[in-house]
């Protein structure tokens, strides 16, 4: 059998604008405006957006933080690891605090190792909020997103009922070191050993890399042929399964996260059963009128839950 593994890079999209700046570092979008005599952006504030890497999805949730920013003045920097990797989020980080913006938002890779550099901006009067994976350990000033370990149960939840709440199955997670997927991982195990009799027969980590989550499925489904379904915790699962489903004529579940028109096709045409989302489509607009309020002074919520959505073909139709 032929295996995927080295098709990935057929399936995977390139993200609008990026540019590599010789560090390992991508610019996912340039700042909007142009810059002032004294090297400023002619904008009323100046915010950074820090992913863990670049990928699609991140793309969209850039789209929609633009449109909000465009409509307040406000200048984004946006920027993330070329791969999944604390030290360069660290380094971008250092960087924007150099430059004296107005606001960042970031989704930590490893959250303990971010949080000195989280309440160095903090110190310095540039207001940070975490989106997608909390630091909860750090001076942040908000986290936008659900709660990540609630999202694995609902994972759980509607994999259990698609099943008969018995079976067995492989489950593909993504950074093992990003606390978000580790309370994601919980919630799922959590909620199957207590109110199913469900058989996790795998769990393989991607560490933030399409093509390792295309070998661990491959991998799993090769040494489990009998499986009943296959769980995705993160988003690059998503498009991973899509593309393996989609080659192999899978008749088995499967399930993963975030809603993109990649996932809502794969639902429409069978290849995903059921997608949990966390409403991610507004997390740009959140991200950017958080930091617009936190930037004035204003007192926000410590937490701008965007809740958590189960989607079916059934809704698309």
């Amino acid at each position: 059998m032929i295996r995927l593994t080295s098709l990935f890079m057929i399936f995977t999209l390139l993200l609008a604008g990026c540019s590599n700046n010789g560090t390992g570092e991508q610019s996912l979008s340039s700042a909007q405006g142009s810059p002032s005599p004294n090297g400023s952006f002619a904008k009323d504030k100046t915010f950074g957006i820090i992913y863990p890497m670049t990928y699609p999805t991140y793309e969209l949730i850039t789209l929609d933080a633009n449109e909000t920013a465009a409509n307040n003045n406000v200048a984004l920097i946006v920027n993330a690891p070329d791969e999944a990797n604390t030290e360069q989020q660290i380094r971008i980080m250092e960087s924007m605090i150099k430059q004296g913006i107005d606001g960042i938002a970031i989704s930590p890779v490893d959250s303990a190792a971010l949080a000195p550099v989280i309440n160095k901006a903090e110190a310095t009067g540039i207001p940070v909020v975490t989106f997608e994976s909390d630091a909860p350990g750090s001076n942040r000033t908000a986290f936008i997103g659900a709660d990540n370990f609630m999202t694995g149960r609902q994972s759980a939840i509607t994999v259990s009922r698609l099943l008969g709440h018995k079976g067995m199955i492989i489950v593909e997670n993504g950074m093992e070191e990003m606390l978000g997927m580790q309370q994601r991982l919980e919630g799922f195990l959590d909620y199957l050993a207590q109110e199913s009799s469900i058989d996790v027969l795998e769990v393989h980590h991607n560490k933030g890399s399409e093509e390792q989550a295309m070998s661990d499925i491959e991998t799993m489904i090769d040494a489990h042929p009998h499986f009943d379904a296959m769980v995705g915790l993160d988003f690059i699962s998503a498009s991973a399964s899509t593309l393996i489903w989609k080659a192999k004529g899978l008749n088995r579940l499967a399930i993963s996260m975030g809603i993109t028109s990649t996932n809502k096709e794969a639902l429409i045409n069978g290849q995903l059963a059921a997608v949990i989302s966390q409403n991610e489509t507004i997390w740009g607009r959140t991200i950017v009128e958080t930091l617009l309020r936190a930037s004035k002074g204003e007192k926000v919520d410590s937490m701008k839950n965007t809740g958590i959505t189960e989607l079916s073909a059934d809704q698309l139709k």
